[in-house]
């Protein structure tokens, strides 16, 4: 077979905005392989109402190339939606319409082999190619057939996969007891509609929305909900204009610049900017809670009773120390309060785990490779500038990753609005040059002193590792 000048593994946004903007490189012989046998996107978490943290502008392609075929707008266009959408002013869609977005994609772009399991890439060094092996998995009952590529180079968008906090992993387990990650609630949700009391953990995007409709849908005054997290608040994610500049290629390029002492500091201290709320979420929970209150008061009014709060504690600053079944399928959560270093338990008949997501570890796909790849001094491995893995000189091919390298690209790594740049940087280095023209500047902030437009007092250029002077 002729090889590929391109091989993906995985077929989520990332490398969907890949095989998109790929397909419009004249000549570029690109495939794609995922285990599903369809595109899907968080597929539990597609709950009525809820949007992106995006704007639509941030789809496949529009990003490097607002003329392509495989737009947001252009779908809207084929679905005969472009008027209502512009009627209806929406800068952030929902969820789920941008999954059904990314299955129109899916369904379209060539080079794209759902129910294709990678199992393992090489380097021969031979044919100077790399081996893809895979398997084509066939209906229930029928016979997978394995299969072989090849292909000059590779791209990794294995995706991340649902955490569980070391303490809740063995009642996550257990069939018994109803713990589920944040990523299965819809398949839940009506589990956790009629259990007794729901507990939910995890303070970010995806514990508020599950909060939210949880709360939406149980009864006034007897909602039996409990809200949790470690952070300190139930606090709004940082969206002013130029904090959302740490989402630019700007900064990424800033951030790759710096020492990875320097880098795996800054990381923690940006939870504000990724993993909180967006304020529209917040205050749709405190407009729930307030509406209920209102509901409640008119209830005692008319009895003549006192008047009532909702069944409903939110409490910040709470870790869970340990899980232990109680009666039945009811589970003992043991927290610790870090403030007022506290503890106590809390007994729940259902949880539901907002805990977020890890990266995929590639090793076994890689397995083959482990001697070649060039790690950090956390045994990380290192990626270039065009994320690209550095390998030992004996490999002539390049191994890309997408959402594998927050430790050396920064916070936007999983951001989708920096998926068609990044997608734009890979395939440029694939075909070694300009396919996608990039902006030379993205952001009005400068990052660092020798970055842009640092100048010095008498307004010559600050040289390069030099101090400079900036005036003000």
């Amino acid at each position: 077979m002729e090889p590929l000048d391109l091989a993906g593994v995985g077929i989520g946004p990332f490398n969907l905005s890949l095989a998109a903007l790929g397909d419009g490189v004249a000549g570029l012989r690109c495939a794609f392989f995922e285990q599903r046998g369809e595109f899907r996107w968080h597929p539990g978490l597609l709950i009525e109402g809820a949007t992106l943290q995006v704007p639509f502008l941030a789809d496949l392609v529009t990003l490097a190339d607002p003329a392509s075929p495989w737009s947001f707008l252009r779908f809207l266009r084929e679905r005969e939606r472009l008027f209502p959408f512009y009627f209806a002013e929406r800068f952030h869609i929902e969820r789920a319409e941008y999954d059904a977005y990314c299955r129109w994609v899916s369904e379209r772009v060539p080079g794209l082999c759902f129910g294709h399991q990678v199992d393992a890439v090489r380097w021969s060094a031979e044919r100077g190619l790399f081996e893809v092996d895979f398997t084509r998995l066939e209906a229930p009952g029928e016979v997978s057939a394995p299969g072989r590529s090849y292909a000059r180079n590779v791209v990794l968008g294995i995706g991340t996969a649902p955490h569980v906090p070391r303490a809740l992993r063995p009642s996550a387990q257990d069939a018994a007891v109803p713990v589920y990650h944040s990523s299965e609630y819809l398949d839940r949700r009506a589990e956790l509609l009629a259990a007794g009391h729901v507990t939910v953990i995890g303070s970010g995007q995806s514990g508020a929305e599950v909060f939210l409709d949880l709360l939406r849908n149980r009864p006034v005054g007897r909602e039996q909900l409990t809200w949790l997290t470690r952070s300190p608040a139930f606090a709004p994610m940082e969206y002013s204009k130029l904090g959302l500049e740490h989402f630019t290629p700007d900064y990424t390029r800033y951030f790759h610049g710096l020492s990875e002492p320097v880098r795996d500091g800054l990381l923690p201290r940006q939870g504000q900017l990724h993993k909180a709320v967006d304020a529209g979420t917040l205050a749709a929970v405190h407009d729930e809670l307030y509406r209920r209150t209102l509901e409640l008061d008119r209830g005692a009014a008319d009895r003549g009773g006192a008047a009532g709060w909702p069944d409903v504690v939110l409490t910040p600053g709470v870790r869970v120390r340990t899980a232990v079944r109680g009666g039945g399928s009811r589970l003992e959560l043991h927290l610790e309060h870090a403030e007022r270093q506290e503890r106590g338990v809390l007994t729940t008949d259902a949880v539901v785990l907002a805990t977020g997501y890890a990266e995929r570890p590639a090793e076994g796909l890689l397995a083959a490779l482990e001697g070649y790849v060039r790690r950090d001094g956390s045994g990380r491995p290192l990626v270039d500038e065009e994320y690209r893995l550095v390998l030992d000189p004996a490999v002539g091919g390049s191994v890309f990753v997408q959402n594998a390298e927050r430790h050396t690209h920064g916070v936007g790594a999983p951001d989708l609005g920096l998926a068609a740049h990044r997608s734009a940087v890979i395939l440029n280095a694939v075909t070694g040059r300009e396919s996608y023209p990039l902006p030379r500047r993205t952001a009005f902030t400068t990052f660092g002193l020798r970055e842009g437009a640092a100048t010095t007092a008498d307004g010559g250029a600050g040289a390069a590792g030099r101090s400079a002077t900036v005036s003000v």
